[in-house]
């Protein structure tokens, strides 16, 4: 179905995920994914963190609401020291499956799963798991799931 005049202008921007230590899940972002911290807003009980990978132009707090792929962490303060906080519930667990994961590109798949091996990075499935051999999922310190796959992955 074509877009509308009304929704022709309509970009999807950012997802935000909710995570309990900031630091850890900074480092991972941007030290293991090498997206870039484009914009951080402090608020009394809060902090946003917004991530983008660089796409040739540069992401700035001022412009981060008109570029699309933006990955929101929203870190609510005290989880990180709280040793009776849970976690979050990364969204494919039971009971209450719903969000599942973000994914990513990569244009060596093999290598890029090498690397994060090498760096102790959580596999919820390497590429040897299951039948889908060209991707694989990584976890975050949160748990939630990074599907990584190659960026001349054409479903069938």
């Amino acid at each position: 179905m074509p877009r509308t005049a009304e929704t022709a202008s309509f970009k999807f921007n950012h997802t935000m995920i909710r995570v309990k230590d900031p630091q850890a899940s900074l480092k991972f972002y941007t030290e293991i994914l090498g997206m870039d911290l484009v914009a951080e807003n402090k608020f009394e009980t809060f902090t946003l963190y917004f991530l983008a990978f660089d796409n040739g132009t540069p992401t700035t707090p001022e412009n981060r609401f008109q570029r699309e792929g933006i990955l929101e962490l929203t870190h609510n303060h005290g989880t990180e020291s709280d040793p009776n906080f849970a976690g979050y519930a990364n969204g494919n667990s039971d009971p209450g499956r719903g969000f599942g994961h973000i994914a990513i590109t990569v244009d060596d798949v093999e290598a890029a799963c090498a690397r994060f091996e090498k760096l102790g990075v959580k596999f919820q499935k390497k590429l040897t798991d299951g039948k889908m051999k060209h991707i694989a999922f990584i976890l975050d310190p949160d748990g939630y799931w990074v599907e990584v796959l190659p960026g001349s992955f054409k479903p069938q």
